[in-house]
């Protein structure tokens, strides 16, 4: 134990002392040569945040939790800091500001993920009944909901009679997460669902079906997998494995509708990989879940990922 304590502090002092001498040769802190030597998005912003992190200074230390209000004075005090001449370094204010953005972004995203699962589906709310009716009429559109209570439930995927019990896990998250999907991508919900529902007899990549003979193919519960895929996009960010992602994506602080973008990306994916892994029944579910969600954190480790290349990514942010 004494050994171990003993090798991490001399780490840590050669460590500074290797900085030391670098900023010496170089004339350039640590946090400028790596906004000089790596291009905007996560491989920047990453850096930056262990540097800070990192830091035996207060000020750096406590940069990366600031309000998003006190950002630029943060910014404005960790130069005179490190004395850095804004002259000769004109951009360098703004591609730390942009990294701060993207940092302090990503820890109120948490919190806000937190806040819409730990909210609870309240029948009583008129907003989360509102929200729950919406559900419906864009999955089954033109088919009235003969009640509030209903069997109709399961035909959008839902266990019971009253959704509301499989809200219990992912609270209002996983409605918000389901209805954004079926907004923002009504199509592919629809297909999605029909798949679910008919699977021998799916349109989804036709031709590949054929191909591989998926006629034994099963389908599964649309609601109860998109409140599972809600689960697997909310522990990717708790564990900070979408930083990655959002970093790349988000020019500035990453916001919920990154997030709920993201949910949209994993359950086409994961609907594709369901197929593909082709399971006997549903209770492969588990195994098929877990490989798919392996694959993502794999896919993540590259700092140049972007799970959504179809989304705005990092182009607005000025390379210094």
């Amino acid at each position: 134990m004494l050994l171990q304590v003993w090798l991490y502090s001399y780490c840590i002092c050669l460590w500074r002392c290797l900085k030391f001498i670098v900023r010496k040769l170089t004339g350039r802190c640590e946090l400028q040569r790596i906004c000089y030597n790596n291009k905007p998005g996560a491989t920047r912003t990453m850096k930056i945040e262990t540097s800070l992190k990192n830091s035996k200074n207060k000020l750096l230390q406590t940069a990366v939790s600031v309000h998003p209000d006190a950002i630029e004075k943060t910014i404005d005090d960790i130069m005179v800091l490190k004395k850095i001449n804004l002259d000769t370094n004109p951009q360098l204010g703004v591609s730390l500001q942009a990294c701060l953005l993207q940092i302090v972004g990503y820890r109120n995203l948490v919190v806000e993920i937190e806040k819409l699962r730990r909210e609870s589906f309240d029948s009583d709310n008129p907003e989360h009944e509102e929200m729950l009716f919406k559900l419906w009429s864009l999955l089954k559109p033109g088919i009235p909901l003969q009640s509030r209570i209903s069997k109709q439930w399961s035909e959008i995927g839902f266990q019971g009679d009253d959704p509301k019990t499989d809200f219990r896990g992912m609270g209002l998250l996983g409605l918000s997460s389901l209805l954004y999907f079926a907004e923002w991508d009504t199509t592919s919900a629809l297909q999605i669902l029909s798949d679910c529902l008919h699977p021998k007899y799916s349109n989804f990549n036709k031709a590949e079906w054929e191909k591989k003979k998926f006629d034994k193919a099963i389908g599964y519960s649309f609601a109860i997998v998109g409140i599972n895929i809600t689960d697997l996009a909310y522990n990717l960010l708790i564990s900070g494995a979408l930083k990655t992602h959002l970093y790349n994506v988000a020019p500035e602080a990453p916001a919920l509708k990154h997030f709920q973008q993201t949910f949209c990306y994993l359950i086409l994916e994961f609907h594709k990989f369901w197929i593909e892994e082709d399971p006997l029944d549903i209770m492969e579910f588990n195994r098929v879940r877990n490989k798919f969600h392996k694959k993502i954190l794999k896919q993540l480790q590259n700092l140049d990922m972007a799970l959504c290349p179809h989304f705005a990514a990092s182009e607005d942010v000025i390379n210094i």
